[in-house]
């Protein structure tokens, strides 16, 4: 007896570009399971492989730049498609501007370009960033229709100091044109405080884009609230990423789909939070009945 599979086609083919953690859920380890659990198509151009993350306060990293060089014109003679990219940590200046050029290649065939800008938390930059890695980031922002920044970068970014209080509602605002003037089409900003609120606030583009959804009806800002868990993980913004991008391009709303976000990673710290080493991230694969 002959048995046929018919095979769910997988929504978009996406690219992960960032670095590859040996130690620790976090980077493109986190994200590749979310996507891939969403119905995506995942693909990556690792930016460096890193032994541990920075926090440790040892690590290796064996940058990738020449390996990157390499591949990307093998895979345009080989006539690969992405509907989107994700960006993540770039670790100098070549490798920026060969990511940067190579989004803006596939920006003119019509992919989205989302870009995580990662750099720091909590008002300064990780352990072994400095100033040129933002630089390198400003550089990554100004190709992209969506970026995701957290409060710490987006103050970088926008050469805003960092107040430990937050922002009122108006400085958000402003945060979010001082992104789009770089260069962005339209930016989530998270782990704000906002008024006296955690939330993450956003701004759509002014225009319609490709790729994604973003009910310009509603206005060019949101905001959204929420209660904070006061336990930190490595890797949870990556994991806020990968959610908002697989729903994002499974044709939700770019508002709906940051609220699923960041209920999801509520759900994931709150099911983990008494894991005694927050530095190895959350074992997501263990976790994936909470991204439905």
């Amino acid at each position: 007896m002959n048995f046929f599979v018919i095979l769910q086609p997988y929504m978009k083919q996406i690219l992960l570009v960032n670095d590859v953690v040996g130690y620790s859920h976090v980077g493109m380890v986190a994200m590749l399971p979310i996507l891939t659990y969403l119905g995506h198509a995942v693909y990556n151009l690792p930016t460096a492989l890193v032994s541990n993350t920075l926090d440790y306060g040892r690590f290796n990293v064996l940058e990738a730049t020449d390996y990157m060089r390499g591949t990307i014109p093998v895979w345009r003679e080989l006539g690969f498609r992405f509907d989107a990219v994700c960006t993540g940590l770039m670790f100098s200046e070549p490798q920026a501007q060969l990511v940067a050029s190579y989004c803006r290649e596939l920006r003119q065939e019509g992919t989205a370009i989302f870009v995580d800008p990662i750099m720091g938390d909590g008002g300064r930059l990780y352990n072994g960033m400095t100033e040129k890695n933002v630089g390198l980031m400003r550089e990554m922002v100004s190709v992209a229709d969506l970026i995701f920044p957290n409060y710490t970068e987006a103050c970088y970014l926008t050469d805003i100091p960092y107040k430990a209080e937050g922002m009122t509602w108006d400085e958000a605002r402003h945060m979010l044109d001082r992104l789009a003037a770089i260069g962005t089409k339209s930016a989530i900003i998270t782990s704000a405080t906002v008024d006296g609120h955690h939330c993450v606030v956003g701004r759509r583009s002014e225009q319609p884009l490709a790729g994604f959804q973003q009910n310009l009806d509603e206005g060019l800002y949101f905001r959204l609230d929420y209660d904070e868990i006061p336990v930190l993980f490595h890797g949870t913004g990556d994991i806020f990423s990968a959610i908002l991008m697989g729903h994002l391009l499974n044709g939700k709303a770019l508002k709906h789909s940051t609220q699923t976000a960041m209920t999801v990673v509520s759900r994931l710290i709150e099911r983990n939070k008494e894991l005694p080493d927050k530095c190895r991230g959350i074992p997501i694969e263990q976790c994936l009945d909470l991204l439905v």
